[in-house]
């Protein structure tokens, strides 16, 4: 039986989006109802669409199989979608096989913020986001395909493709992750030598050799950050084939898995026997599942904004609400770095997300009956893919964790409530990770430093200024102001004032990262400073709460918001590496509770 408070917020989910979803819903209908595009095509439109086809030409040209578009968000500039440049060919191949025809459609972007951490690039990482979900509609708009594949794994790129598969929501759609790198260096290690090096107490060399030594081939960033969440959140709600998140890139069972999917999605067409459009999948149970899947595991903090805007894009409406009373009943089960010492290899190992959809499911804490693209419920995503024979086959789990330090049953968790809490209070509205933060520094009390830039805090921090108790605030991070950058460069110097015994906290109306580790950070401030918010008046000196405990982010000094809101000149954010381009981005973009996305709501 689920939990009387999931069926409650999916109850006023589904309430409060009537509106929109039915609107969506009818023209999803609608596309559904013609059929497979391509036979109404001019001969001339489709021998423009075949004629680079090769030996799938004649097929179809007769248009009788299905026929399957690939949207890649291959480059091999970036290890985690490096792995991706051999799956059109194995995607072609296995389509072929079942009788169908298959074509890469388009490729989107797919930008890395690991690589753009603390840079000017960054303040286009959060925008790269719709760009994907426009791109791809590009690729999807020749309206040749029974149905669909995404390929992608980061940190906007799979919520901007959810975005498209939502748009184009009559087409089936499965999702194949490409998988996480082997473990290197380990976590905390590497986050030793960061704090080590911003300290002084080693040089760049060093710095390089411990990073080289973590991140050393293809696939995904081992930590649990929002890569690795997007991958646990396509699993929850249905749209990778189960067990196919954390299988490493390169390998028999990842190849096999890729192969199964592109087969699975021809079945799903209306050319099949299984028509299943993404519609179907992604509804109000599906992003219930996924913000459980949240919390469970203390997941990126990015997803409170994405899950935002992915259900948008389907007529669903979600708010932070419904994210804070998910986690006040759902319990962590999991501890992967940031919130532990394990990789998510050594997660996988332990009982992966099988394992923890198993034990969710055993307490009622997710929705058992949603449609997936496996076809049997999510039930089938407690079993793990093998390869016994030389053919792909489905077995039950282990039943049980195979390591309790990392991986723990739903009814003796590592905390009783999810790895996330919302704090609202005089200051705003605002998030935090609190799953890797020790329960002594969730309440913090402290005068404010305030600065309007990233650079600011590290200068501050070098010149031994940050002394004492203190709340660092940092605003004019949000995205009207310039694009919501990631600070997540400044966690190497909070941690060490936070290690010196002083009381720290982050508050910022940017973000801070799927990587948000042990220092408090209330993050995505709403409403941001740009827009008049009460952190536009804050001065150095004021007092503030931070309490993730009581969730409160009150400002205790008296008559600050009777003064004059600060200005920033932002005039440097709008050109370089490419913020030019985005001017109209940040003109018309959401708050970061409604989503931070240009597509309205």
């Amino acid at each position: 039986m689920v939990h009387q408070v999931l069926v409650d917020v999916t109850e006023r989910i589904i309430e409060r989006s009537a509106a929109e979803r039915g609107a969506y819903l009818e023209r999803m209908a609608q596309a559904r109802s013609a059929g497979p595009a391509r036979a109404h095509l001019s001969c001339s439109g489709q021998a423009h669409a075949y004629a680079g086809a090769g030996p799938d030409q004649e097929k179809l040209a007769i248009g009788s199989a299905g026929h399957l578009g690939i949207v890649t968000s291959y480059n091999d500039m970036l290890s985690a979608h490096q792995p991706f440049e051999r799956y059109p060919e194995l995607i072609r191949q296995a389509a072929r096989a079942a009788g169908g025809t298959a074509q890469v459609a388009g490729g989107v972007p797919a930008m890395c913020d690991g690589v753009t951490q603390g840079a000017a690039g960054m303040e286009l990482s959060l925008f790269s986001r719709d760009v994907i979900a426009m791109a791809a509609g590009v690729a999807l708009s020749h309206n040749t395909f029974d149905a669909a594949v995404f390929l992608g794994v980061c940190d906007k790129i799979v919520p901007g493709l959810v975005i498209a598969a939502q748009v184009f929501g009559h087409l089936p759609t499965v999702f194949l992750p490409a998988g996480p790198m082997t473990s290197g260096l380990a976590n905390d290690e590497k986050a030793k030598v960061r704090q080590q090096f911003a300290a002084g107490e080693c040089g760049r060399p060093e710095l390089m050799a411990a990073e080289m030594a973590a991140y050393h081939g293809p696939g995904t960033c081992t930590f649990y950050g929002t890569a690795n969440t997007n991958q646990m959140l396509m699993e929850f709600m249905g749209l990778h084939l189960p067990g196919s998140s954390f299988v490493t890139p390169n390998t028999p069972l990842r190849d096999a898995l890729t192969e199964e999917g592109a087969r699975r999605a021809l079945s799903l067409s209306a050319l099949g026997n299984h028509y299943t459009p993404v519609c179907d999948v992604l509804d109000e149970k599906a992003f219930v599942n996924g913000i459980v899947g949240l919390m469970a595991t203390g997941g990126s903090t990015n997803l409170l904004i994405h899950l935002i805007a992915m259900a948008r894009a389907g007529g669903i409406v979600l708010d932070w609400q419904d994210f804070s009373e998910v986690s006040a009943v759902v319990p962590l089960v999991a501890r992967v770095y940031p919130n532990g010492l394990a990789d998510v290899n050594h997660f996988h190992a332990a009982g992966g997300l099988g394992y923890s959809i198993a034990t969710l499911l055993e307490e009622g804490l997710l929705h058992p009956d949603t449609q997936t693209v496996a076809g049997q419920g999510l039930a089938h995503y407690t079993q793990e893919p093998k390869i016994k024979d030389g053919a792909l086959v489905w077995e039950d789990g282990a039943g049980h964790s195979l390591n309790d330090k990392i991986l723990r049953p739903a009814s003796d968790p590592f905390q009783p409530t999810g790895g996330l809490s919302r704090l609202t209070g005089s200051l705003g509205t605002a998030v935090m990770k609190v799953s890797a933060v020790a329960p002594e520094h969730r309440q913090v009390e402290a005068p404010v430093r305030v600065f309007h830039d990233q650079d600011e805090v590290k200068a501050a921090f070098k010149a031994g200024e940050l002394t004492g108790d203190v709340i660092v605030v940092v605003r004019f991070q949000g995205p009207k102001a310039n694009g919501m950058p990631e600070l997540h460069s400044l966690t190497p110097i909070l941690s060490i004032l936070q290690g010196k015994g002083q009381k720290v906290a982050l508050v910022t109306d940017g973000r801070m990262s799927g990587a948000s580790g042990k220092v408090p950070a209330a993050i995505h401030v709403c409403p941001e400073a740009l827009d008049g918010g009460p952190i536009a008046y804050l001065r150095d000196g004021d007092l503030v709460r931070v309490d993730a405990v009581n969730g409160d982010l009150e400002i205790l000094t008296d008559g600050v918001l009777d003064s004059v809101p600060a200005q920033a000149d932002l005039s440097g954010n709008h050109y370089g590496v490419g913020r030019e381009l985005f001017a109209t981005f940040r003109a018309a973009v959401g708050s970061a509770d409604a989503g931070a996305s240009v597509f309205g709501g």
